[in-house]
């Protein structure tokens, strides 16, 4: 099967970062993608202008990029400062502005998956009342999620890069999204899958996916190590996404790797051209 049979999308805040944000969708179109995702574009504004808001949108639209999938606010990424919702204080509090207006903009240009950063553990803070303030804030994201059509996401991270992020194991982050499905009664919490951050973290990727592929909402991928393109680490991931198939996802498949030390256009010569464009 190969890489054939999947739908890919290029995350445009990893890729492509050499150019300014609105012309990433038409370099994405350019290489032959015709769907992409995105962190939150604002890192330090959780409520931009509409001006802006706007004019992301009409990059999206005349490139011809569909939009797939969309982070909330989360603070600035990459980086140590990893998510928001369960960070008392302020950043909780720039979370919850973000909700409102992040999933605005996904119903405005038809994007169907928001995906709510848990938050590191903090000094200070007692890890019980994180969890409290994280269910609560996931609970208004799910719902405002589902208002508009879309699932929310809860990813695990790898403690290596972010070694204050509570959820690194598959397990942990679909034991949370059952948590704010019960909360919610809406049954849209599903797990991200992040195949590089599963194996950061040493856990059998496919184990997870057998045990936990009815869950998967998303998927997102880069060899390890060093967060390259498939082909530059030692990951098995056709066959781990042949796995995914077979355990019945049929979602997007998320190019969230690092281009190394050459323009983003040249390192998708691993994946061909004609498997490279995808519809829903």
């Amino acid at each position: 099967m190969g890489y054939s049979g999947h739908r890919f999308d290029v995350n445009l805040s990893i890729l492509f970062t050499e150019l300014p944000l609105l012309d990433r969708p038409a370099a994405a179109a350019a290489a032959g993608f015709t769907a992409v995702e995105l962190w939150w574009p604002w890192p330090d504004d959780p409520t931009p202008p509409r001006a802006e808001l706007d004019a992301l949108k009409r990059a999206l639209d005349e490139a011809g990029t569909e939009l797939v999938g969309l982070n909330f606010y989360a603070g600035r990424l990459p980086g140590p400062d990893r998510g928001a919702l369960s960070v008392p204080g302020e950043e909780s509090a720039r979370f919850r502005a973000n909700v409102e207006v992040a999933a605005g903009f996904a119903a405005s240009v038809g994007c169907r998956a928001l995906n709510a950063l848990y938050g590191n553990r903090v000094p200070g803070a007692a890890a019980a009342a994180q969890d409290a303030l994280a269910l609560e804030n996931l609970a208004l994201a799910a719902r405002a999620a589902d208002e508009i059509g879309a699932i929310l996401l809860i990813e695990t991270l790898n403690r290596p890069e972010s070694p204050d992020y509570p959820l690194v194991t598959a397990a942990a982050a679909v034991e949370v999204a059952d948590k704010v499905n019960a909360a919610t009664g809406l049954a849209n919490a599903e797990f991200l899958l992040d195949v590089y951050h599963l194996s950061m973290n040493g856990e059998d990727v496919g184990a997870a996916i057998s045990a936990h592929g009815d869950r998967v909402g998303h998927v997102q991928i880069a060899d390890n190590p060093g967060r390259g393109a498939p082909g530059t680490g030692s990951l098995p991931l056709e066959r781990l996404l042949a796995r995914l198939t077979a355990a019945g996802y049929d979602g997007w498949v998320g190019l969230e790797y690092k281009p190394g030390d050459r323009p983003s256009a040249e390192c998708f010569g691993w994946l061909p051209r004609e498997a490279r464009a995808a519809t829903r």
